[in-house]
């Protein structure tokens, strides 16, 4: 199968232009403001480097990659499904493990949401909870409450210990607030205050959702919940029958990292880096988050690995992947035997100083649990800020294009546009709107568990399906892993 590429040399395109049909949008960026309107085929300079500028796209050969088979719970009328065109839905299926949410409470920040209409959303939403699968209590420990925005941390601290002490001794599982639609910082701080003082789960609906209660909506809503809770959505066949490459055969754990940094003209401001990996094995679908600050504009991770001196320990080693191995290794009672680390983020300057200081820093990592302990790494840095696309050569052609005129989900590129002798690859494993379809570019700068291309573009395509804290049912631009690092940063950000 061909597709045309096409490198965008514009950086900003009216919102109107980007959701054009994709052929019409090849026509309008390609045609006016690149080859023609920029010159790029007289430009004196590249003649005189021997450099010439087609006028056409050029064309690449693509595979799709099939999509994954999806396990759900066999008490559902569907006990698994095999999404189509990137897409499915939870009609007929139940949760594979459905969490269980005995007790809850629910807060409104809303104004113009009245009491009995939040108590009427947080039925529906607990039935439908119920429905996919969830062991989910109808009845809240205490009634609804409405309370002003500007009170959030004095409103969560005193309901929370009036619902603990309702419950004498027994944990709270589940708290549900409903948010102004325009709420600023109150979500950051409200989910502050939920995972670092009071300890509970918190699930967040905007007011819009409110009044306009439809059925996708509190299924998606039921999803997140169950995944807070503990529960999983669905789980990969292939994970389960042990017939991933390199992955099923022995405990392997899965890493996603990236930095956040300070806006423009922020001089001060620490950047903040997270890092996710994976708690189970071999279903990979549980996730385990940690986040510090480091220096201004510092891309590397500097707390991946650290050593200090203690007066009365001694030499203390730490880290965010020290601790994370030590998570998995508790939740799956077996210590990694093999390291993939997705990397956010890096731009193609900074490859191997991003390789050589963080995988050293894996290293020491591992070494500081056990003397010879050096499971083998595959270290990838995964690309989405850049200006490719791909388009099919045949816009007619619906065997090669999904609905809207996207490249199918799955569609992976490795040759031509790719270096020609490093391992690199671009991977559209999502299902896009019109014209909006960007592939995700991956590097593998390291890899001591010798994966093929094949097995390696497979795996990540099949993991883009079972991101934890799925907003709806279709694969993502990228490996799970990294799509919740976005989640983690608020943590911190709003301290």
């Amino acid at each position: 199968m061909h597709f045309s590429f096409l490198i965008y040399m514009t950086y900003s395109c009216s919102y109107a232009v980007s959701i054009v049909v994709p052929f019409t949008l090849i026509r309008y960026v390609f045609t006016f403001q690149t080859v023609y309107h920029n010159a790029y085929h007289e430009d004196p300079y590249a003649k005189e480097f021997g450099i010439k500028i087609s006028e056409k796209l050029a064309q690449v050969e693509a595979r799709i990659l099939p999509p994954p088979w999806l396990k759900y719970h066999d008490t559902g009328r569907e006990k698994d499904c095999l999404p189509q065109f990137g897409l499915w839905n939870m009609m007929n299926k139940k949760m594979v493990n459905g969490g269980t949410v005995n007790h809850w409470f629910c807060i409104n920040f809303a104004r113009n949401v009245q009491d009995s209409v939040a108590r009427g959303f947080c039925f529906e939403l607990a039935q439908m909870c119920q429905i996919s699968g969830m062991a989910f209590n109808l009845d809240p420990v205490v009634p609804v409450l409405s309370a002003r925005p500007d009170q959030v941390e004095k409103v969560l601290k005193n309901r929370h210990s009036d619902a603990k002490s309702r419950l004498q001794g027994q944990d709270l599982d589940l708290l549900i607030v409903i948010l102004p639609d325009n709420n600023g910082s109150l979500y950051g701080d409200l989910k502050r205050i939920c995972e670092t003082d009071l300890g509970v789960v918190s699930q967040c609906c905007l007011t819009k959702h409110i009044f306009k209660i439809n059925k996708p909506y509190l299924a998606n809503v039921a999803l997140k919940i169950n995944v807070k809770v503990g529960g999983r959505n669905t789980v990969l066949v292939d994970a389960l029958s042990r017939r991933i490459p390199l992955v099923s055969d022995r405990p392997t754990i899965i890493f996603g990292a990236d930095v956040t940094h300070p806006h423009p003209g922020e001089d001060v401001s620490p950047s903040i880096a997270a890092v996710v990996a994976s708690q189970d094995w071999p279903e990979i679908t549980k996730y385990a988050g940690l986040v510090c600050a480091q220096t201004h504009r510092q891309e590397l991770i500097q707390d991946l690995y650290k050593q200090w001196q203690d007066p009365v320990r001694g030499t203390v080693t730490g880290g965010m992947v020290k601790e994370l191995l030590i998570s998995f290794r508790k939740a799956t009672g077996q210590k990694p035997t093999r390291i993939i680390f997705y990397r956010d983020g890096v731009s193609d300057g900074q490859f191997y100083q991003v390789l050589l200081f963080e995988l050293d820093a894996i290293r020491k990592a591992c070494a500081s649990l056990e003397p010879n302990y050096q499971p083998p790494v595959t270290f990838v840095v995964v690309q989405k800020r850049h200006h490719t696309r791909l388009f099919a050569s045949n816009h007619n052609d619906r065997g090669s294009i999904d609905r809207s005129g996207n490249i199918l989900p799955g569609t992976v590129v490795d040759s031509k546009i790719c270096h020609p002798t490093e391992f690199d690859f671009y991977l559209c494993s999502h299902a896009g709107i019109q014209g909006t379809s960007r592939p995700a570019h991956y590097h593998v700068l390291w890899d001591e568990n010798n994966f093929s291309a094949d097995a390696l573009q497979t795996l990540t395509n099949n993991l883009c399906y079972t991101l934890v804290f799925v907003l709806c049912c279709f694969p993502l631009l990228c490996f799970a892993c990294l799509l919740l690092l976005p989640l983690v940063f608020p943590l911190y950000t709003s301290m």
